[in-house]
Parts: structure tokens; sequence; C-alpha cells
């Protein structure tokens, strides 16, 4: 006997695997029905009972499930006891209990019978359940592990009968169709007789019995309608029945503020900018607005300063995810995370900073599954100052009056009310949801009940009514979603808003949806007016440094002044000053002077003690620092205290760049560390300071313009090629600029080819197709925030816990806490920030003189390296800056060679130049060093700051000196004069010209001329440079070109070892090393370290780092044996001698593919991966063999007391063929990523040689290149075939030469003609054309022939012309010049050039009796011939 049945009940358990006697866990019991059926599949009985509830009520999604509301199962449900005794005799008569996910119903009817203390045999029957034997059988993909998906009842009964069933989730329809769907399973032989342990005949019988697919019973006994409408629309009618007699006057003198809203900082889940928040308040003449993102504080700074400029009152709150404990961390499927939210608002100052701990604390301590979560323990600690609502549909109360019960909901309304007291408020929402419906009904009655105060609210996600689309695309990017899945919950459905009313409403929109409730208006302001103005922006707050006892000084702990750090900093200048200059002149003590006292006004000596702290443990702890960057490198007493490493004195820069006497704001010191020590360097301040003190900064991911348009097109489906082309076609500006912006102001900032660009995209988004939508909605989306990083060189250090301060949060990959507010604002917002500047060069330097002292016994100093020095000057001229720093792009190798720079200010100057927009001037610059442009000064007194760069104007240093000098401009009006320039802040230059003219003037300058150099400034200023900066990182670059100069093989191999996980970099520099005649070895297991070095003989030797799965641990295991004991001799002596486990066997198998064994005598790579007759291959034995050999190392004495270890005869080499050359080339690029034997094009260097006149690599400039006729060759290393949305074939091929590797699509004819051609390996010869696309003006490459590489002399050759010497000609001359052509017939032609050196003319002829067939014999045989060259046509 087979019992089918099903229950429907008032929700979910908390979890699934929990006991059935955990009752407060299990739902209770709303319905269940059931049918009895014998081993035939006929009907012995069928029940469906409601069950009468006693203490519970049925929540109201429950309700809209299975349409069984409280009241009618009061009505028509009859007592649990009664069906518990039903169903316990329908069980004692069934040997199997069947169900559609049975083990829930059968937990659930376990609870109830654990409740009643009734006892049951339900626990220990045999169960079928239909979703797992139903599983194979429907075969839906996409389940865990490539298993397949449960099929849900509905897809069971489609796949066996082809058509669903209705009233699903009615527990007598879904027996009903269980029944049938487990019937038919049967006869199907899904479920077998083995299954139902019957003997092996069932199955037969049972099909005889029942020949036809089953129907249904038409047993779904007392039928009801799923969704009880009258009940639902008596409900509705109760909630949205508004009073129509109130006079909407009566509600004018009441103000509404929104206090639920969202911004785009609620990462994809909002799209309401900041900005916009304010502006549609300000509108909307509201008093004030909230702000309560989602699970974040990340906007609040920037709102509170809005909202303020505004005239907004600002009330900062958050949306938090609330959790029963915030620190459990681990769930599973049957015991999920259960989380709600809940909305706090801040009243004051203090509740900011309680606000801010909570959503500290919901990302430290709380964070799981991308939700920050706190509990209500927690909250409970952090509660002053705040005020807390009931929220939307998602938090606690209305969730458990939707979802468990009102008795439950009750229950948590209390506690929130006892907690918060007056600052409880009733957030009532009016969506036009019937949940909303329900849910306000449910509160006003709590509200009413226990006095508490109830508000209207609208939850606002965007803007505009009409915004709600583009809000929609933005959740489907968050999801991954099509926007075309219609929304709702399962499978095949996706989440989405249910309509179009969460935007930002007006006054009068809000008091029209709550003219019944006017009082609901009213308390929006009470709230309002209980919130407290606070701004976010302070003073920063320094961190106390420790300074030695001589130097405290007691009266700053009376009045908090800054005595005692000004004295030890001036302690700590003259200390150094001393060690620097050793005589201090009074130049020096005056500048030094100055900017002490410049330091002691502004009350920042702690922040130079701190920066000099630590780099000068940086030194200590051998990490290298940066010779300072930025304007930091003005200041002389940062030289003097070691945080920088060049003089400014002698440079002429300038202080109050740095820090401005008359305008006080903090400085800003940015510190290069190299790349490998910057680690220890923030361990070192974690230590010093504290873990809760120092912290990373927070970044938000923004989407830009072509990002927005890719993201939305993946949400609309519209074709990936569609997408790229709309893409290609923004221009270098936001979408909403180029939208927005007129003509002219787009013709300001865009050359003639971008305008064309602009209208086109305008034409598309003017359309009525899905590419118009697709562009109009990326517009709408773009700027929203995607995701958070983390500033990769900001730090954070404060006085106290930083989370005392601002909201903190955290992230994958970092260690530190990290701020919730960003760059932008955190100074502002009080936080020391410090950036900790990770700089690659100095790591190379380092490595290199590593390298240096190792191989020539030269330690070198990098402060030491002479500036003028001539070998690194001839470098330079030459433009061989490639791997040097700052100064290897091609543009600027070809500046350095036509200026040949024979002083340090020359390179200055060019570091500073070499940008957009003072890129023009570097001719000029040229021209006047050497001599073919004049230089000329516009007043007396510029020759002296303008001398160095003959005459132009290039560092802002030199514009605040030459206002000081020619206008008597304060330092402080100098800075800001650079300032007002540098940024084109307009209303301050128009102050400050009628200031210089007449300075100008008063100093006998003539005021037109004074005019024309302030236009000029004016012009040119903008871009003028921190000469403080490209001071600094000259000094960087010329240590760098130093070495490549003096130590070129140790220097190139320090590049190449910091590249070495950039493939396309290590390419690059070892054809650099080529260039300068350096050789590089490949891996050598007796000569390689972990990273590139340098041999005896001067050859750089490849690192083992770089091989792909060489670690570490195993290279300096190896290193480490092969240092102490000497070299390996063959691969056992390797296997017995290093540590096998760390020296694994992928380890192994890499580095004799990447040839690192090649230097072992009679062993070759095929070797190690042939397979013996064992099973396994010849390096598996090796491994074995050392194994047992260090096994037997450690093997106890023998019985005459030896403690040798047991001889092992070495197994001997297998005998195998060698791989081919190109076999093996692919295996070693797999390993290491390059070719480093040689290369699978070598073979065809002749013909790539006479044929091609273009490589891969000059593809990365288009431009260069348009309309000429290119013909490169290369190697097919992938190939793609795949079909567009439309189905449309086209084809994905990456070529590589020897210069670098590309991607090419071929599409419609393209691909059809070049199909046959696109095989992976094949090597091919190309020509093409770089030319404009008609449609968009795009540059593109246009591939006009592909051919074999092997063909190309045959095939593509048309003739052959030899030179010949008129004086070699004679008899013997003539008959082996006859043989060679004899030799060689074929079908090319013969052309002959005979000339006579002396008297320079020359002959051409074209053979008419003899045609060749050109190769490459023929090639080789010309060139046995005297004084004979060719050319191929």
């Amino acid at each position: 006997m087979y019992l089918i049945y099903d229950t429907e009940t008032t929700g979910l358990p908390k979890n699934f695997s929990a006991p059935v006697s955990d009752s407060e866990n299990w739902p209770r019991l709303v319905q269940v029905a059931w049918q009895l059926h014998n081993d035939m599949g006929e009907l012995i009985e069928v029940k469906n009972f409601i069950v009468r509830p006693e203490g519970f009520t049925i929540p109201y999604n429950a309700e809209k499930i299975h349409g069984i509301s409280t009241k009618r199962a009061l009505e028509q449900g009859v007592d649990l006891s009664f069906v518990l005794q039903e169903f316990n005799k329908a069980i004692s008569k069934s040997n199997f209990i069947v169900g559609h996910n049975i083990s829930f119903d059968i937990n659930i009817m376990g609870a109830e019978f654990f409740r009643a203390q009734i006892e049951t045999t339900l626990m220990y029957q045999k169960i079928i359940d239909t979703k797992e034997e139903g599983t194979d059988f429907c075969a839906i993909p996409g389940g865990r592990g490539g298993k397949f998906k449960w099929p849900t009842l509905t897809e069971l009964h489609i796949k066996l009968f082809n058509e669903g069933f209705s009233e699903a989730h009615n527990a007598s329809a879904d027996v009903e169709a269980t029944t049938r769907c487990f019937l038919e399973l049967i006869r199907l032989n899904v479920i077998n007789y083995k299954l139902l342990g019957l003997d092996d005949e069932y199955n037969k019988r049972y099909l005889e019995f029942n020949p036809k697919p089953f129907e249904l019973l038409g047993q779904n006994i007392q039928p009801y309608s799923a969704t009880d409408s009258k009940e639902i629309e008596k409900k509705t009618d109760k909630v949205s029945s508004l009073k129509d007699d109130i006079d909407l006057a009566e509600m004018q003198n009441l103000c509404f503020s929104h206090l639920h809203c969202h911004s785009s900082y609620s990462v994809l889940q909002a799209s309401c900018d900041i900005s916009d928040i304010i502006a549609k308040a300000k509108f909307f003449e509201m008093p004030a607005v909230a702000l309560t993102d989602t699970g974040n504080m990340y906007a609040a700074y920037k709102f509170v300063r809005e909202a303020i400029k505004n005239d907004i009152k600002p009330i900062l709150g958050c949306e938090l995810y609330l959790t029963a404990d915030h620190k459990i961390r681990k769930f599973t499927k049957e015991n999920p995370d259960r989380r709600s939210t809940i909305v706090l608002l801040a009243k004051h100052k203090l509740g900011y900073h309680n606000l801010a701990k909570l959503s500290s604390h919901a990302f430290i301590d709380g964070l799981y599954a991308g939700c920050p979560r706190i509990d209500k323990e927690l909250l409970f600690h952090h509660k002053e100052g705040l005020i807390a609502t009931t929220g939307g549909l998602t938090a606690e109360i209305p969730d458990l009056i939707l979802n468990v019960g009102e008795s439950q909901a009750e229950e948590s309304f209390k506690w929130w009310h006892q907690t918060f007291g007056d600052d409880f408020y009733v957030e009532l929402i009016r969506h036009g949801l019937d949940e909303e419906d329900h849910v306000n009904d449910v509160l006003l009655s709590f509200a009413r009940k226990y006095g508490v105060k109830y508000f209207a609210s609208n939850n606002v996600y965007y803007i505009n009514k009409e915004d709600a689309i583009s809000h929609d695309v933005l959740l489907c990017v968050k999801d991954g979603e099509l926007k075309e899945t219609p929304i709702g919950r399962g499978r095949g459905f996706r989440f989405g808003f249910p309509n179009d009313e969460f935007y930002f409403k007006s006054q009068d929109e809000m008091k029209l949806l709550f003219k019944d409730l006017p009082e609901s208006i009213a308390t929006t302001q009470e709230i309002v007016d209980k919130i407290e103005i606070f701004d976010l922006k302070r003073d920063v707050l320094l961190p106390a440094f420790d300074i030695p006892d001589e130097f405290v000084d007691s009266q700053d702990e009376k009045d908090g002044g800054k005595r005692g750090e000004n004295n030890y900093l001036r302690h700590l200048t003259y200390e150094g000053a001393k060690k620097r200059y050793g005589e201090i002149s009074d130049e020096i003590r005056d500048r030094l002077d100055f900017e002490l006292l410049t330091i002691e006004k502004t009350g920042y000596p702690g922040y130079f003690l701190i920066v000099q702290d630590f780099t000068t443990e940086a030194r200590n702890m051998g990490v290298s620092v940066g010779p300072g960057r930025g304007s930091a490198a003005g200041s002389a007493v940062a030289y003097c205290t070691g945080i920088t490493n060049v003089d400014p004195i002698a440079y002429n820069l300038l202080f109050e760049r740095f820090l401005n006497p008359d305008r006080i704001s903090l400085p800003d010191i940015d510190i290069d560390f190299d790349d490998e020590g910057r680690a220890k360097i923030i361990d070192f301040v974690l230590e010093k300071y504290g873990e809760s003190q120092v912290a990373q900064i927070i970044t938000y991911g923004t989407m830009a313009a072509k990002s927005s348009i890719r993201d939305a097109a993946r949400v609309l489906n519209l074709p990936l090629n569609e997408a790229d082309r709309i893409a290609k076609l923004v221009p270098d500006i936001s979408l909403n600029k180029l939208f927005n912006l007129s003509g002219e102001k787009l013709k300001e900032k865009l050359n003639a080819d971008q305008m064309q660009m602009v209208a086109q995209l305008k034409v598309i988004a003017s359309g009525n197709d899905l590419a118009a939508e697709t562009l109009n909605r990326a517009i709408s989306i773009e700027g929203s925030v995607r995701n958070t990083g983390i500033h990769a060189c900001g730090v954070i250090i404060t006085p106290s816990d930083i989370r005392e301060h601002v909201p903190m949060s955290i992230a994958k990959d970092s260690s530190l806490l990290v701020t919730q507010f960003d760059n932008s604002v955190v100074e502002d917002a009080g936080l020391l920030k410090m950036d900790f500047l990770g700089l690659k060069t100095l790591s190379i330097i380092k490595d290199a003189i590593v390298l240096i002292k190792e191989k020539h016994d030269v330690l070198i100093d990098p402060d030491a390296i002479p500036l003028d020095d001539e070998l690194t000057y001839k470098l330079y001229q030459k433009g061989a800056t490639n791997g040097t720093f700052q100064f290897e792009s091609p543009g600027m190798q070809k500046h350095l060679r036509a200026l040949k720079p024979d002083k340090f200010a020359d390179l200055i100057a060019m570091n500073a130049l070499y940008r957009p927009g003072p890129l023009e001037y570097i001719p000029n610059f040229i021209a006047r060093k050497h001599g073919r442009e004049e230089i000329s000064y516009d007043l007396e007194g510029m020759e002296d700051y303008l001398s160095e760069t003959y005459g132009i104007t290039v560092y802002q240093e030199q514009v605040m000196l030459l206002s000081q000098k020619l206008a008597g401009f304060s330092k402080g009006d100098a800075d800001m004069l650079r300032k007002a320039m540098g940024k084109k802040i307009f209303s301050l230059l128009e102050k400050m010209k009628p200031q210089f003219i007449k300075g100008c003037t008063e100093r006998n300058h003539d005021p037109e001329i004074a005019e024309k150099v302030w236009k000029d400034w004016e012009a040119f200023a903008a871009y003028a440079f921190n000469k403080s900066h490209s001071t600094c990182y000259s000094v960087i670059a010329f240590h760098t070109a130093y070495l490549k100069a003096h130590y070129p093989a140790e220097y190139m191999a320090s590049v190449l070892t910091h590249n070495m996980n950039d493939i396309k970099k290590v390419t690059f520099f070892m054809e650099e090393c080529k260039r300068m005649h350096l050789t590089v070895l490949g891996p050598d297991i007796n000569e390689s370290a972990y990273k590139f070095n340098v041999n005896k003989k001067g050859e750089i030797r490849f690192g083992l780092g770089a091989v792909k799965g060489v670690g570490e641990g195993a290279v300096e295991n190896i290193v480490n044996e092969r240092a102490e004991y000497g070299n390996f001799s063959s691969i056992f002596d390797l296997t017995k001698r290093v540590e096998l486990r760390s020296v694994n066997k992928r380890t192994l198998e890499n580095l004799a593919l990447s040839g690192a064994f090649d230097s072992f005598q009679n062993e070759h790579r095929a070797m190690y991966f042939h397979e013996l007759k064992e099973g396994y291959t010849f390096l598996n034995k090796t491994i074995r063999y050392g194994n047992a050999y260090q096994e037997s190392l450690d093997a106890p004495p023998d019985l005459f007391g030896s403690i040798e270890g047991i001889e092992l005869p070495e197994p001997p080499l297998p005998i195998c063929d060698e791989w081919e050359r190109l076999d093996l080339l692919a295996r070693e690029k797999e390993v290491v990523g390059i070719y480093i034997s040689g290369h699978p094009l070598d073979d065809y260097a002749f013909e790539i040689k006479h044929n091609c006149n273009h490589t891969i690599e000059k593809f990365k400039d288009l431009e260069s290149i348009k309309n000429r006729d290119l013909s490169f060759a290369g190697i097919i290393t992938y190939v793609e075939h795949k079909i567009d949305k439309r189905g449309n074939p086209y084809g994905i091929v990456l070529m590589e030469d020897f210069s670098d590797s590309k991607e090419f699509m071929f599409f419609r004819e393209d691909y059809l003609k070049y199909k046959m051609m696109m095989v992976q390996g094949a090597f091919v010869y190309v020509k093409a054309q770089v030319r404009k696309r008609s449609w968009d003006h795009q540059l593109e490459i246009k591939i006009s022939s592909i051919n074999l590489l092997s063909d190309v002399l045959e095939k593509l050759t048309k003739s052959i012309t030899l030179r010949i010497n008129l004086f070699d000609v004679n008899e013997v001359f003539v008959n082996q010049f006859k043989n060679l052509i004899e030799e060689h017939k074929g079908p090319h032609q013969l052309k002959l050039c005979v000339f006579d050196p002396d008297e320079s003319v020359s002959l051409d002829f074209l053979s008419r009796s003899y045609k060749v067939r050109i190769s490459r014999q023929l090639i080789h045989d010309i060139g046995t011939l005297i004084d004979v060259s060719y050319k191929l046509n």
C-alpha cells in the first residue's frame, strides 16, 4: 500500500535539519490531504482536512500561497488531534510513504505529533520521494557539482504528461498530481521493483494492469480556489478605503520629508545620486531628507555636505541587516542565515557615532554573503541617539506579520518599543501592494494598542517614476539576469520591484496618498524636529608622537599645545642639516627657520615626526625609500629629517608649494617604498599604533560610459558585436556630458572624428530599436556605484580607535580595516592620510645592486650615483631607455635623441614636458637648447628662473618665483596664483591679475609686457608641472639609466625578475637584451635562482620562479642544496637530494618542460615523460627512487651496527625519441609563457624577411599605419567558432609572431572566406590594411588575404632578380650559373641586373630561355657564386 500525502503550513522552518521536537522551529500544519493506493495503483482511500488553528494565526504570505486564512481555518477546520488520529490509521495500512519533497511533510506531521504527544510510526516508515526519483528522469541541467536539478512537481508533471496542473499549493490538488506522477513513474519503470522490495515480475504485472498513462483521478475533494479572493478583497477594501470627505486643504500646513531614501551607494540596489536627492527635496520644498542606504554609510559625509550647502536638514540613517547573532558566519542550506532589515536614524552627533559603530561592527564582525549584519544585543548597546522605525516589508516586524504570525510580530513590536521608547515609530508605506496594506493594518492596530506614533513613508530607490525601468536594469546587472526574465520567485524567475511607485514623491503626492491619516504626515515633521543638524567636517586628528623626555614641554598638557613636538622637530632638522650640508650657511638657516616657523604656525610638527619616523625605520629595515614625490620634496625640513632625498635649495624647489603659510591645510607627504618592502612598513605602523588605529581607504568603482553600455547590453540581450560597436563610438567623455553639453562645448573637448562618433551615438539614441533602448538605459545607469575596492596606497592613522571617528568596513584582499569614506573626504572628516606607495622601480634598483655586488664585488649606494655621469647621458642621447624609469616610451626616446641631454636639468624638464598639453613645447625646448631658436625673456629678471629651461615656463615653481620677483607677491599669494592657474579658478584669477599688473608696474616693468606675461602664464600654467615631483622622479630615472649603462646584464636581469608575471613584458625585455647583445639563457637547475640572475660569463639566466607551478619554497630548497653540496649531476641525483614534498611531481614536470634539466648529460625532455611498462612515467620513477633513497637514510642500523644507507642502483634511462621541435617549443611555452629555446616561426625566417613589412606589435598604434598595405606572418595559437544572437557564425583567432600576439575576429563573408584557414598551429601569411569603417569612422584592421606561410615562396613570389658584377662574368662563372639555373628549373621569372662598378652603370635583362623555382636551396646555392646578390619580387 502507498500513502501519498501533502501538507500546507504557516510557512517554512528556520532550520530544515532541526529535530521535530524543536517546536519553535517547525511551522504549523494548516491542511493535510492524502490518498491511499494498493500495489496496482487502485485508490483505496482519499482524505483532505483543514486544521483548526489553536494558539497561532496563519500569516498573510502563507495565506496567499494556499488560500487558507485564519478565519476560514477557524470556520472549516477540524481538531488537530482528530486529523492526527485519522492520519495514523492511514499510516498503519501503508508500506510506503510517498510525496514530492516528502521529508518536509514528514517533519511537519512529526512536529505536530510531538506537540500533541500522540505516538506515531510515521518517522520509521519507508519513503519514496518523487522529487528524488524524478531527478535523472527529468534531467534538468544546472544542479550543484554538475548534477541535475531537482524537478518541481509541475516540471515532473509536464515531463510525464506534457501538461501542467492547476491549483498548485492546495494540498488536495498537490496530492492528486503527486499520485499521478508516482503511479506513472512505476509504470515507466523509473521506480522499479527493487526500490519497492517486490519480485522482479512486479513492474510487468503493473504495466499489464495499467497499459495506458494515468489520468487525474478526480479526487481533489473539498475543492476550493487557490486564493480566497473574497477574503483578500475584504482586507484590501478595508485598508485602501480612504476617507474621501477629508479636505486636503487641512493638510497644507503640514510638512512632509522623506525619511527612507536609498542612493546609488546602496550598491546596485538604487539609482539615486546624492545631489539628485538633495535637489529634489529642495525642489519640493521639503525641510529635510534622510539617507538610509542599505547596509552601509558610504555616502554619509557627501550627503551631509550637500544637504547643508543647499539649506536642507540632513538626516543620517542606515537600513542595516539584522540577524539573530551577527558573529555566526557558518550556515547550511537546511539552516540558512535568516536576516531582516532595520531602519535607524541619527538624532544628533552621538547618534551618528553610534550608527557608525553599528555599521562598522556589521562589516567587521557580521559580514556574511555580502551582507553586513548586526543583532539586537549589539543594537541595544549602541541605541543612544537613534530613532528606529518598523521599516519596509523586509524589516523584522513586517516580515513576521507576513511570514510567521501576528502574535510573534507583536512580541517583536513590544521589544522595539521597550528598547527605543518614544524614538520608535511605525512606518506606513503605500506602494500599492496588498502585502503593505495588510502590514499597515496590523501595524496600526499595534500602534494604537501600545501608543506608538506612525508616519507616512515612501521607500525611495530612484528619483523619478520614469526611472523605474532603468532601476530594474540596475537590479538585473547586480544579479546577472536578463531583463526579459519574468519577475517572481523560484526557478525561471528573477528579483525585481513589483511596480513603479518607489520614486521620490512630492509633498502633495504623499499627502494625497495618506489623506486618510493626516497625523502620519504630521509625524514626519515631529521626527525632523527631533534631529539636530551636525557637520561631519572636522580638523585632522593627529596621533600623538612619543618624543624624548628632554624635549617635552609641561605647558602642552595644560593647553594642548605642541611645543614639545616643535622642539624635537627643530632638533632633528638641525642635526640632519649638519649631515646633509656640513656647514649651515645663512641661506640654509633662514630657509629652515622659515619652514619650521610655518610648520609651528600650521600646527603640523607631529605630521613630520610621524613620517620621518617610519622612513627612518624603513631604511633601518633595508627597505628602499624613494627620494621623494610631489610637492613634499620642496621642504628642506623633510630633506634634513630624511623624509626626502633631494636638496630643495639646490634645485630651487619651493616649500610654500607644499605648505602655504597663508592658507592652512594639511600637508600631503607621499612616500615611495620598494614594492616588496612596503608591507613591512605597514606592519611597523600597525605594531606602533595598533590595529584599531590604522586602516586603508575604500574606493567606489562606478559604471563608466563604455561599461554602462556593455552592462545594459547584457541585461537587454543586445548582441555582443552591437554592444561593442556602440561602446567603441564613445570618446573619452561621460555619456551624460556627451548628450547634455551644447555642440560648442563638445567641440572644445573633442576633435572632428570624435564629433562624428557623437553624431552617430545621438542617431542611435533617437531610434526606437533595442540599440536605442540600450544606449538610453546606459545613460541612466552611468555613474552608479558597481563595487568597492581599496585605495592603492592610502593609509589612515588615528590617535584612538578609528571606529570612534568614522564608519569602517573590511575588504577581502586586506587584513586592515577599511574606511567607508573614500579618499575625497577622509581628510575633511578628520583622518590623517598617508600614501605608502609601492614603487617597483625601487625594487629593480635594489635587486640590481645585489647582483652587482655578487658579480663584481662593488657595492653601489644609489644616493652616491653622480648625476653628471657621461656614460649615462650617452644612453639617454641614444634613446636606449627601454627598461628605465619614466623615459622609456617610444615618443620620449625620439625626443631624447633630438634633445641629446647633457645635464640633469634637461632630464627634469623633459620629464615635466612629456605629458598632454606641454608636449607641444618640446620642439621649441630642443631647438632653443641647440641654438636653432632664439631664447628671449619678456621682462628683466625672468632669466634668473627661466634660463634652465631656455626661456620656456615649464614648472609651477617658476610661476611662483617670478610672481614674487616681478610683482612682489608673498609666498602665500604665489602659491594661490599657482593653484588658480593650474585648476583654472577664473574668479580667483580675475582678483589676482590687477595685483600682478600693479606689482609689476611698481617695480618699473612695462604694464603692457606684464599683461603679455600674464596671458602667457594663463595659457601654459594649466599645464605647468610640479618641479619637485619631476626632480625626484628624474633622480630615480637617472639611477636606473646609470645601472643600465654601467652594469647592463645585472640591471636587465633585475628588470626581467620584476616583470616575470607579465609575459608580454618579459618578451619585450628579452628583445631589448638581444638589442644590447646580452644573452638570455633558459632555466637551468644548476645555475638558476628564483629570480633572474647573471652567471660568470655575464649571461642572464632565466629565474626558476618564472616557471609556472614552481613555488618559492621549492626553489629555495633546490638552491640551498646546490649551494651546500654542489651541482646536480642527473635527475636521480636531484631527486635523491631535494625535499620531495616541496619539490613535488608538478614542480619537477614543469622544470623538465621548461628545459631546466637540459644540462644533464644523456637526458632529454621527452625521456622524463616516457610511459614505462609499469604504467607510469620515467619522471615518476625518479621520484619513487628519490623517496626510497631518502627513506633508506633514515633506516635503523643493521645487525653489525652500520648506519649507512642501503645502496640503491639508479634505474636505467629509457630509450625514446626526442620530441619534434614544434612540440618541444609548445610545451616549453606552456610552462614558461614564452619561447626560450627558439620560436616556431624560426623555420620561416627567410619567408618573413623577404615578404613581410609589418609585425603584430605595430597594431597597437593603428593611426600610424592607416591606409598602408601590410603583410605579416604568424602562428595561429587559438581558434574559436561561435554563433551570435542572430544565428550568424563568426570566428575568433589569436595570432602570434616574434613581437606580440593579437586577437582577430571574422564576421559574415570574411568568416566564410577564411574559415578553412582557422586552424590552431597553422603558420600563415596575412595581407591587411588599416582603414576607417564607413558607419562609425573607427579604425579597423581589414584582412584581404590569408595564405599558408609555407606557400609564400612558391605561390606568392613572382620573380627573382640577380645582381651580377660585370667583372665576375667569365666562362667559369657562366658555366656555374647555367648549371645552377638548370638545377632549379621552375615557374618563376628570372631577371638579371649586370652592373659596372667603375662606370656606375647597369643593364637589366629578363631571361626568356630560363625560369627557376624559388626555394631556400636556390637562395643557398646563389650564395656560392661570387658577389651575386638577389631580390625577390
